[in-house]
């Protein structure tokens, strides 16, 4: 499922300027070195052993301990996993048995409507084998922090009104907002809360995957189509994010408003689609701390990945859940200060560095490394 969500909030197509000053951004050429592209892409260079792309030249003690897990370790995986994601299509299939999925409008179905024992099935099942997922992958146990930032900070936007909310909390957050490194953060929200997301409508096509995708209740967009229906998105996530926030039985929205994914050390700028109800959010940092292979998926094919981190017996993910913040009065007239003011919060809490760039440079990224590696 992919997850580089475009922004909920409609707005017309400008070409980017990081440079903010008018002039066009400008495409590099293959010729650049890869000094000079890690210093303009920063925020997508890897730097574990494996290198760009991951092509990097291994050592040999790297080959062999890569040989070894690719013939031993991957097969035990591969099939754990399969098996793991046949039993929840099933649990799934079963639930969803004689029963009419909740249609916002066409192809925007989904169960997570649902009451009742079968609702419960599929949630606490779900939750669970995506934990046992995450352990197949080698997350063997993951760290949790819940942290209370400095009380006394204050800012320009922050008000003795947002103060007078924290206190009246009464509600859970409509929405939860997390930093976006992995295909594999998708995995640990499932286990943690099993929200709804935001995914490519291709995904309820898919085989198994598009009928879990409907059990979550994932709001579907149709990516770079001339014909988008980014207005209708913005409000089904709207009115989802709103009824999370006033319903407890109603599944909470998750987003990763950066649009993309980074290499875990940078956080790009917030897109404002979760931003838009007005209601408070949850904030979630993931950090993947590595030696050998980064689970970070920034510059480097799904296939190739994949099976770098099954070759990896043991990997490391760290989480940071910041309490619920709720926006004051002039952030929920403004929400792309709301977005801002949430997004210096997470990044001053899980020491990440805020970044100016976006999709748009990861393309032109992917591009100049395609180049390089074509010349070498």
């Amino acid at each position: 499922m992919e997850s580089e969500l475009q922004d909920l909030n409609p707005k017309p197509p400008k070409q980017p300027d990081p440079n903010n000053d008018g002039r066009p951004l400008l495409k590099p050429s293959a010729a650049d070195s890869s000094g000079e592209l890690e210093k303009k892409f920063a925020a997508f260079v890897r730097h574990d052993v494996y290198g760009s792309m991951g092509r990097g030249e291994l050592p040999t003690r790297e080959k062999v301990l890569l040989g070894v897990a690719f013939v031993t370790l991957v097969p035990v995986r591969v099939v754990a996993i399969t098996t793991i994601l046949l039993l929840y299509y099933f649990i799934c299939r079963v639930c969803t048995m004689c029963s009419v999925p909740n249609r916002v409008e066409e192809h925007q179905e989904d169960y997570a409507h649902i009451v009742g024992w079968r609702r419960i099935v599929i949630v606490q099942s779900g939750r669970a084998l995506s934990r046992l997922m995450l352990f197949v992958f080698g997350f063997y146990w993951i760290t949790h922090t819940y942290r209370i930032p400095p009380a006394h900070v204050e800012d320009s936007t922050t008000t003795n009104e947002q103060e007078n909310n924290a206190q009246s909390e009464d509600t859970r957050p409509g929405v939860i907002i997390s930093n976006h490194v992995s295909y594999l953060d998708i995995l640990y929200h499932m286990y943690a809360s099993f929200p709804s997301f935001v995914a490519k409508r291709s995904v309820a096509k898919l085989p198994l995957l598009g009928l879990i995708s409907k059990c979550l209740g994932c709001v579907l967009v149709q990516r770079e189509s001339k014909s988008s229906d980014f207005k209708g998105v913005s409000a089904v996530v709207t009115e989802r994010i709103r009824e999370a926030h006033q319903n407890p039985s109603a599944p909470t929205m998750m987003l990763f408003p950066e649009g993309t994914t980074t290499n875990g050390e940078f956080l790009l700028p917030f897109k404002t689609g979760g931003f838009l109800a007005k209601a408070p959010v949850l904030p979630v940092i993931l950090t993947y701390r590595y030696q050998r292979f980064s689970p970070a998926w920034e510059s480097i094919s799904g296939v190739r990945h994949v099976i770098f981190i099954l070759c990896q017996f043991v990997n490391y993910m760290e989480v940071i859940q910041l309490p619920t913040y709720y926006p004051s009065q002039q952030e929920q007239d403004d929400p792309k200060l709301y977005a801002n003011n949430v997004r210096r919060l997470m990044a001053s809490e899980g020491n990440l560095i805020l970044s100016d760039i976006g999709l748009a440079e990861k393309r032109m990224y992917h591009a100049a490394l395609n180049g390089l590696f074509s010349q070498c």
